[in-house]
């Protein structure tokens, strides 16, 4: 049997499916999370080369967060100062056992770190639906895909059936494709855990549970996060008890 390659792509993502059919062993965990570090840095001085400048005290958040044409498709501008400042692209004090270059989930306090090293990670709120509760444990970004198609799981046309028409083929690309701009899909070995981590076209969704999804973020961070994190990146989500703190 040839061992499993990923892919880039290929079969729409699903994400709106129960996942506590297919458990994980996870794992131990020490974590911690500060205020956002002043300054501007490159990623190498924290233990990660060829990365895009991180945020610091000067961060051009207006910027950042402005319209963004990407293809055929120009992604709209998050209104961030409405929300709270905890949840925008930031770096910030993080402990974690795990080495830099691996992606942290705490979808109970709504944020997902990517760890750079000397106790920093860049923080990203995240807003998320319910399989996004469904499992934890570890996986690995084995498929990336720029401007996903989205199926409809059975689950969710039974609820709603006009989705039926999306079943085959999926729903397009585009700015009301519930993927958004981007989608990870996380694997163990050769086996499609479901979970997704996504743009969503519902920006006010971020830093909230909401009824369907995975991990949402807003269309700019995850086009951020997607350029960084290469293939078989490492996914650690964590449980209730090993979930750490704002």
């Amino acid at each position: 049997m040839k061992p499993f390659e990923p892919l880039i792509d290929s079969e729409p993502a699903r994400c709106d499916r129960t996942l506590s059919r297919r458990g994980f062993l996870t794992g131990s965990l020490m974590l911690g999370a500060g205020a956002a570090l002043a300054g501007c840095q490159s990623a190498e001085l924290v233990g990660l080369p060829d990365q895009a400048e991180l945020p610091g005290e000067e961060f051009d958040y207006a910027s950042a967060y402005a319209a963004l044409p990407d293809g055929d498709f120009t992604w709209p501008a998050i209104n961030y100062k409405k929300f709270d400042e905890k949840y925008l692209r930031q770096v910030v004090e993080h402990t974690t056992r795990e080495k830099p270059g691996t992606v942290i989930v705490d979808p109970y306090h709504n944020f997902l770190y990517w760890t750079l090293g000397n106790k920093k990670a860049l923080r990203y709120g995240i807003g998320v639906g319910r399989a996004g509760f469904a499992w934890s444990g570890e996986a690995l970004i084995r498929v990336k895909r720029p401007h996903p198609i989205w199926r409809p799981p059975r689950e969710m046309i039974a609820r709603k059936p006009s989705l039926e028409r999306y079943w085959e083929k999926g729903y397009p690309a585009g700015l009301k494709n519930p993927l958004g701009a981007r989608a990870m899909d996380l694997w163990q070995g050769a086996t499609d855990t479901l979970y997704r981590i996504h743009g969503t076209n519902q920006p006010s969704s971020i830093g909230k549970s909401v009824s369907s999804g995975c991990i949402r973020m807003w269309q700019q961070d995850v086009i951020d996060l997607y350029s960084r994190v290469p293939l078989r990146t490492k996914v650690v989500v964590l449980t209730k008890e090993t979930n750490t703190e704002a």
